[in-house]
């Protein structure tokens, strides 16, 4: 018997719609006590899964709308326990009132996660699938919701359940051969089992390298922009976010620390930096956004060089391209290219170079083309591209502990010390899909999770 929990699931902002969500034993019997059903049955007798009309009263039993509620019962539903939800017009007053009335009619506040906590408990979602809800409400790119998406439909987990079913299955075999010498069983050849192991080491190293994909499809794209004092970094910035994110004046120096905008550059999210203008400066201050400008640009995804096109380049334009020499990532930008240019493509060393006008536009199209092929990625985003660090380092730890037992077997080890590699690599496995996974690390996995889902 699980107690009856509850909560606003779409926020607290105004909006059309909006859902008070329970689950647990006797939640019909609870709303029903705060819901009335203009049929005049009580929502315990709803059909399954079917809106009714009804009426939703505060705890002093006033009439705060007129609403509409569905009652699933378990095992099919999300949680796998009976669950109702009272859809009502979206107004945060009539959300608290509600749910107020609810938790004294006998409902418990529901913690964060704690709905995708029961389906995981419940069995209706594995680990990967549970994880990817919260992706998929936190997506904010088309590419990043479907690959969330995916995952939720089970993409990962049908990758990873077949090796960890197969790694089971040398496991077992090993330990009925040891534990049950009198019985008819295939005799244990650990031989036999290499070229699955190889296979299943090449599985999950390609899944691992889909993780620099994910990254940039979870955070997006770390880029910083760079340049001497005065050539128009601000005003790009504030040309990419679409408003006045950075002051804009003709003194130098006015950027002195970076300054940071998350902006959509066609179809590839940017994390981008507008740096202080790298020059040597007695300015303290300025000598230290500086040097934050140097580290944001090292440890950028993406570079965007920017250079006043109607100025001579100068000893600071040419300290910046050194610096940006290394970048494998980085983008030359000729700014101002509504006036008289005094700088061409050809006196730069970079393999792209754009002229821009931040002030027009001019140029950003183009700019946005290049980032998009730049990142576009080889794995399409159905489920298969791995986003999560928490289940890169387990999937990582089982790929290294694969790895040493096929080191093992090639020294001639014995099988039992091959096979506590193996094992380990299960135990890693076990942590991305919930096989293994601990109650502490459940607990915190959930924590990521808003109140309500």
């Amino acid at each position: 018997m699980s107690h009856v929990i509850a909560a606003v699931s779409t926020g607290n902002q105004i909006s059309a719609i909006g859902i008070l969500r329970l689950t647990g034993d006797g939640c019909a019997q609870i709303a029903g006590k705060v819901f009335s059903c203009v049929s005049g049955k009580s929502l315990e007798e709803a059909p399954n899964r079917k809106l009714v009309l009804g009426t939703l009263h505060d705890a002093q039993g006033r009439v705060i709308d007129q609403c509409m509620a569905v009652y699933t019962r378990g095992p099919h539903s999300y949680t796998g326990e009976d669950t109702v939800e009272i859809q009502c017009h979206g107004s945060p007053a009539v959300l608290a009132s509600g749910l107020d009335a609810l938790f004294k009619a006998g409902a418990q506040p529901a913690k964060r996660g704690e709905f995708t906590k029961r389906a995981f408990l419940n069995g209706q979602l594995d680990l990967t699938q549970a994880e990817a809800v919260i992706d998929l409400i936190e997506a904010d790119t088309a590419d990043a919701a479907a690959n969330a998406a995916g995952q939720v439909g089970g993409t990962l987990q049908k990758k990873l359940a077949p090796i960890y079913s197969d790694l089971t299955d040398l496991c077992s075999h090993f330990h009925a051969v040891l534990d049950y010498p009198d019985e008819d069983i295939d005799d244990f050849k650990l031989e036999s089992y290499e070229s699955s192991l190889r296979a299943h080491e090449k599985a999950l190293d390609k899944l691992l390298k889909t993780y620099g994909q994910g990254k940039i499809l979870r955070q997006g794209v770390a880029a910083a922009i760079v340049g001497k004092p005065n050539v128009g970094k601000s005003s790009l910035l504030n040309a990419l976010a679409g408003y006045d994110r950075v002051i804009v004046t003709d003194i130098p120096g006015t950027t002195r620390d970076t300054v940071e905008e998350t902006v959509m550059l066609g179809n590839t999210r940017l994390r981008l930096t507008d740096t202080a203008g790298i020059r040597q400066t007695d300015d303290a201050i300025e000598a230290m956004g500086v040097e934050r400008s140097r580290k944001a640009a090292e440890e950028a995804d993406l570079v965007l060089f920017v250079c006043d096109g109607s100025a001579e380049l100068t000893a600071e334009d040419q300290e910046v391209i050194a610096a940006c020499a290394d970048m494998e990532n980085a983008i030359a930008l000729i700014n101002k290219s509504d006036l008289p240019q005094k700088v061409f493509p050809s006196d730069l060393p970079f393999m792209t170079i754009i002229p821009i006008c931040a002030k027009t536009g001019q140029g950003l199209d183009q700019l946005a083309d290049w980032v998009d092929m730049l990142f576009a990625g080889n794995t399409p985003c159905d489920g298969s591209i791995l986003t999560n660090p928490r289940q890169f380092d387990a999937i990582r730890r089982s790929y290294e502990a694969i790895g040493r037992s096929l080191k093992g077997l090639k020294l001639g080890l014995t099988p039992d010390a091959v096979l506590t590699d193996v094992e380990e690599a299960m135990e890693a496995m076990g942590e991305v899909t919930g096989a293994t996974v601990r109650e502490d690390i459940t607990a915190r996995i959930f924590e990521r999770f808003c109140v309500g889902k």
